[in-house]
């Protein structure tokens, strides 16, 4: 099993080489791919110094199984026909290949099946905060099929990369100083502040971060159920957060929607008010599972439940959701 990761030294590519080694994933080499600025960069895996290669378009993929991608949806597209010419499946963490018709788009706790029509080679990893979300939803749907949601969404510094986390650490720093904070990844401070926009506004003053949680869930999970989303950028360095509230076509107790999300794999509930227990970012971070608690019913609406929601969206949210992917299709023979 030969397995290659593009955009290794990124926040994601390196989320990859830890979660790769923290699963003893079975592969017996590991090829690193980056720009021209990264080539010649050196990372440890099992112990032993990888060095990454400069992305090229050429024959460098021809013994690959499995190629990993996160360097960005112009890169994936470009290089797409590249890394799967010779046979390696490609699975993606861009947003290139989300909402083609011929491109699965995969949770393995929600629709794994789905990872095995690629007719193209590729599968496309979702986006952050429509991944944790989806694992929550699938056993509430399993018991009621779900009518709508209405989601909003804190998500952490880390859903701009590396580089937003190491801007929110600057702006910090600054202010403790009496400076002026630095700003640049963000359109506004985000350090003591939050920001009601993720991602470019559409024509109908949805931004396109909130229109992907209502395009993706709908294709995840093979649904006409509609997602209105508010999504917010907070002062948090990794771990989204999100207050859910789910309408199904039957009403639903908050024992039966517990009991489902005690059952799912994946998904880990933490949910004691009496004695103040709750998912937190300050927890979560690091942590494979998506957490839910505040599980109650919604007051306006008794066939509505609503609960909060948090996942790590490097771990979960990225590196590990494709991982599991990988090893679905080594465990289903459809690839090593």
């Amino acid at each position: 099993m030969k397995v290659a990761i593009v955009g290794a030294s990124g926040a994601v590519g390196q989320e990859f080489l830890r979660v790769l080694e923290e699963r003893n994933f079975p592969l017996d080499q590991l090829v690193l791919f980056g720009s021209a600025r990264s080539a010649g960069n050196e990372y440890e895996f099992r112990g032993e110094k990888l060095k990454v290669k400069e992305l090229k378009h050429g024959d460098d993929f021809k013994d690959i199984d499995i190629a990993l991608t996160s360097a960005g949806a112009g890169i994936s597209k470009e290089y797409a026909t590249t890394i799967t010419k010779h046979g390696a499946i490609m699975i993606d963490n861009s947003s290139a290949f989300r909402y083609d018709k011929d491109v699965p788009l995969v949770v393995p706790e929600v629709n794994p099946e789905d990872s095995k029509n690629r007719p193209r080679n590729i599968i496309a990893n979702p986006n952050c905060s429509t991944i944790q979300m989806v694992v929550a939803l699938k056993p509430i749907n399993d018991l009621s099929k779900i009518k709508r949601v209405h989601v909003a969404t804190y998500q952490a510094a880390s859903g701009a990369g590396a580089q937003g986390i190491a801007e929110l650490e600057q702006q910090v720093k600054e202010i403790a100083n009496g400076d002026e904070p630095t700003i640049s990844k963000f359109p506004y401070q985000l350090a003591m502040n939050i920001i009601p926009h993720i991602d470019v506004f559409l024509e109908n003053d949805y931004t396109k971060e909130e229109m992907k949680m209502n395009w993706e869930t709908k294709k995840i999970m093979h649904t006409d159920a509609e997602v209105s989303a508010t999504c917010v950028r907070i002062p948090v360095a990794r771990a989204h957060s999100e207050a859910i509230w789910v309408e199904t076509e039957q009403p639903l107790s908050v024992e039966q929607v517990k009991e489902a999300f005690e059952k799912t794999e994946g998904l880990s509930v933490i949910d004691n008010p009496a004695e103040k227990k709750y998912p937190m970012p300050l927890f979560v971070s690091g942590k494979d599972d998506v957490y839910v608690g505040r599980i109650r019913k919604d007051i306006t609406d008794p066939n509505s439940i609503t609960f909060w929601c948090v996942g790590d969206q490097i771990k979960k949210g990225a590196a590990l959701n494709a991982v599991q992917i990988a090893e679905w299709l080594m465990k289903e023979g459809e690839v090593g």
